[in-house]
């Protein structure tokens, strides 16, 4: 399974997005609630929907980015938040970005990479976050698919891949998932170190 553009452009164009809550998710919104610096960077890979995005723009957030190779899912997004800054909206592999930021926001993207990629994308994003940048979100703790997405994992896994880059802040399960991922959901909070 080759999970590239044409794959992802292909769910969104299908409407097969099971992964899309269609709104933000709780814990992600209790994060941002209490965030006072409305001017930090934030990036979202592979945002598809990026309902978290609308949700900070909405809330006075100047500085959102969003990145997926599905041009069909930043449409999507455009035209539903048309405020929403275009140039904002990145067409392009979230392992060719450049650009530095301060908080990168796990939303399903992880689990939708092939397991394979998940050092590369510790390294990446330490190499694109801030001194003291942050990953914060969600990562799936149960076992998934592993012939294509979601993959799954647990927190032992994937402190292999952070420990080197980031201090684990924050790793625990999460409290206030939405219904449908309850007790399968870990709350994470990477600081670059």
């Amino acid at each position: 399974m080759k999970l590239n553009e044409a794959f992802w452009d292909d769910r969104y164009k299908a409407n097969k997005i099971g992964w899309d809550l269609g709104k933000i998710s709780t814990p992600l919104k209790t994060y941002f609630d209490q965030l006072t610096h409305k001017e930090l960077k934030i990036l979202i890979p592979g945002g598809g929907n990026s309902y978290e995005a609308e949700y900070l723009h909405n809330n006075g957030f100047t500085n959102v980015f969003v990145v997926d190779v599905s041009q069909t899912a930043l449409a999507n997004f455009q035209k539903r938040v048309p405020s929403f800054p275009s140039n904002h909206l990145l067409h392009q592999n979230f392992f060719e970005l450049t650009t530095t930021f301060d908080v990168l926001v796990e939303q399903t993207f992880f689990c939708a990479i092939h397991p394979d990629l998940r050092a590369n994308y510790a390294k990446k994003a330490y190499d694109i976050l801030t001194d003291k940048g942050k990953v914060i979100g969600l990562l799936f703790c149960v076992p998934l698919h592993t012939d294509h997405p979601p993959f799954g994992g647990n927190a032992l896994e994937y402190k292999t891949y952070f420990e080197s880059y980031f201090s684990v802040e924050i790793m625990e399960n999460c409290y206030n998932s939405v219904a449908s991922r309850k007790d399968t959901e870990l709350f994470v909070k990477f600081v670059k170190k």
